[in-house]
């Protein structure tokens, strides 16, 4: 549910291996995937047309007794799947967040007894309608899963080992949504990516947001897994092909395509959001969220704004505090 980058990639290479897979889609995609199939591309391959079955809703949809939801939707647009979700979802049927940020899973679990989560570490894009790129030279993607609020069981043991079967490299993870939160201060660049041009200004803004992140977990007593374990699970399994000039993080494809809204407030919001909770300043997230919701509202191109303009306006406030 939710076919683009992430969704698009995993749902194709789950069809291409010959289980049952069903696209949830909407607009110009859904007409172009059930036109002409979804047209993929993964690490050096050639580009190949996957014939996945694809619906424009959960109406729509084929239920049987092993069907799993994989939620791949932005985190901007959970609400709006659970609606869709509501009326036609078994009660029955597990949701799996295939998310980034932490907040789908509780704002899930009110509807959905069994609700899992994936720590998604894959480099994918979906840029114009019926296309996806996996930008990995190794294995697809790294999609870990667990059961919320933590724990393993039988559904994340199938998942996982269709996961494998379609490529992924997935390990069943009962404190995955430790390695979530991980992941969360990984993207809390995503924002500085879509709204600021590149180079050393945007590295230190990215490097204030983490270390912000990092104060606040620490702060909420959040258990988060270390930048050692992460670095080792990745390792040489995941080897990105990007051409940063030609794509970017999920947020600067949704600037790049201008589809109107930005994951930032579940993103860097949630950091600003538990820094409230905790007593903890977080101007760096604030400033950052708040430029790249500025930046999509103008319309403005990605990668436009100076990183040391915000810099400047950060040291300014400290020195006024």
């Amino acid at each position: 549910m939710g076919s683009g980058a992430i969704g698009g990639g995993v749902g194709g290479l789950l069809h291409r291996a010959g289980l049952a897979t069903t696209l949830v889609a909407r607009g110009e995609h859904l007409a172009v995937l059930r036109a002409g199939g979804l047209r993929l591309t993964v690490g050096h391959d050639e580009e190949v047309t996957v014939p996945v079955p694809t619906v424009g809703s959960l109406a729509e949809v084929a239920w049987t007794d092993d069907t799993v939801v994989l939620l791949a939707v932005k985190s901007q647009h959970t609400a709006g799947a659970i609606a869709g979700l509501e009326p036609h979802r078994p009660a029955s049927v597990p949701v799996v967040s295939l998310q980034n940020g932490v907040c789908n899973e509780r704002a899930l679990l009110r509807h959905v007894e069994h609700v899992h989560g994936v720590t998604v570490m894959m480099p994918a894009s979906h840029l114009s309608p019926g296309r996806v790129t996996i930008h990995s030279a190794g294995r697809p993607g790294l999609l870990d899963v667990g059961r919320y609020p933590g724990g393993v069981d039988a559904v994340d043991e199938a998942v996982a080992a269709d996961l494998v079967t379609a490529g992924f490299d997935s390990v069943p993870r009962p404190d995955v949504m430790a390695w979530k939160h991980r992941k969360l201060l990984m993207n809390l660049g995503n924002a500085v990516d879509a709204a600021c041009r590149p180079g050393d200004d945007a590295a230190e803004l990215v490097d204030r947001c983490r270390a912000e992140g990092e104060q606040v977990l620490a702060a909420a007593g959040i258990p988060v897994t270390s930048e050692a374990d992460d670095r080792a699970r990745r390792g040489e399994l995941l080897r990105p092909l990007v051409d940063r000039d030609g794509v970017g993080s999920s947020s600067w494809q949704s600037v790049q395509r201008r589809t109107g809204d930005v994951e930032a407030d579940h993103l860097n919001g949630e950091v600003v959001l538990l820094g409230r909770l905790h007593g903890v300043p977080t101007p760096a997230n604030e400033l950052t969220r708040r430029t790249v919701h500025d930046v999509v509202r103008r319309g403005a191109p990605p990668r436009t704004v100076s990183a040391a303009g915000l810099l400047e306006t950060l040291d300014a406030q400290s020195a006024r505090s």
